[in-house]
């Protein structure tokens, strides 16, 4: 009888690699919001992963990256970090087009942990020619010698059986830490928020305020409708005007986006009523921030 594994993987990378893609597509479910938006995810979100006797326990981590000017980039560079140093394992995504000072900056974190270390060299669902890869593999076999290099593409979930397999072989044994059924340790109303952050980040894309937070102010069943208010916080009142849009129409298809994504997702009909409130400088505020639901676990 095969004996049960249990352990908890980092998934880590600079800002924008395509991290949540990856963790989407091995759960199989969308968990982690996603966008071209450099630093979408803001937070440690678990993924967890059953599969007979082997749970993955998924951390997908905010991008490190070196900006620390305001309190929010600290707040999930610490968060980043703290995944790295509690897991069994890592997973580092790169971009099988670009080497960034980014991604110099994990490599070098990397190197000083004790555990398994796999890169996830993404998006080679674009080359004819496999060959062209090589450079770029002894260059990361040089950074992180001991590291095991897997060739991916988090988008089409090309090779992501053989990524699974590389973890399944390095986690410990043990017993499982959560149900079967259970996929996420986050609730519904961080899920709802970050829903609607994400249908923003992709409406307003290039024009997007970079301090933008989502708070759910009322979650409240009636009859077969789960009615939801959230709060989209921003600093400044022309950044309010930009995410409203002519005639409320912008804020009306980021609610009508969120909806149909919520409806899915929660399995019930819903109600969502979305607002715009400005409140300055939240961004660069640790208590403003503790109340959004940033602070350490």
């Amino acid at each position: 009888m095969s004996s049960s594994r249990c352990g908890y993987v980092a998934i880590v990378g600079r800002p924008n690699v395509g991290k949540s893609t990856l963790l989407n597509h091995l759960l199989g479910f969308k968990l982690s919001i996603t966008s071209r938006k450099p630093q979408t995810t803001r937070h440690n979100v678990l993924g967890i992963l059953t599969e007979d006797e082997c749970q993955i326990v998924f951390v997908d981590t905010p991008g490190i990256h070196s900006g620390q000017e305001k309190a929010l980039n600290r707040y999930m560079n610490k968060a980043a970090g703290r995944a790295i140093a509690d897991v069994d394992l890592v997973v580092f995504v790169v971009d099988r087009d670009r080497w960034s000072d980014g991604d110099d900056l994990v490599a070098q974190r990397l190197a000083q942990v004790d555990v398994p270390v796999i890169i996830a060299l993404n998006k080679v669902d674009r080359l004819t020619d496999k060959a062209a890869l090589l450079p770029q593999m002894e260059q990361l076999a040089t950074l992180l010698p001991k590291a095991q290099i897997v060739p991916i593409s988090a988008l089409h979930g090309s090779n992501l059986d053989l990524l699974v397999e590389s973890i399944r072989e390095k986690i410990p044994e043990g017993m499982h830490f959560f149900p079967e059924d259970q996929i996420t340790d986050r609730s519904e109303r961080f899920l709802a928020a970050e829903i609607v952050r994400e249908k923003i980040t992709r409406q307003l894309g290039a024009e997007l305020p970079y301090e933008v937070a989502v708070e759910v102010e009322e979650w409240r069943r009636e009859g077969a409708v789960l009615h939801i208010s959230a709060l989209i916080l921003v600093e400044r009142e022309g950044q309010k005007k930009i995410i409203i849009g002519d005639k409320g129409e912008r804020l009306k298809k980021i609610g009508q986006q969120a909806r149909l994504d919520m409806e899915k997702l929660f399995d019930t009909r819903i109600m969502l009523n979305l607002w715009v409130k400005v409140r300055s400088g939240w961004s660069d505020d640790e208590r403003a921030l503790k109340s959004l639901g940033y602070h350490d676990n």
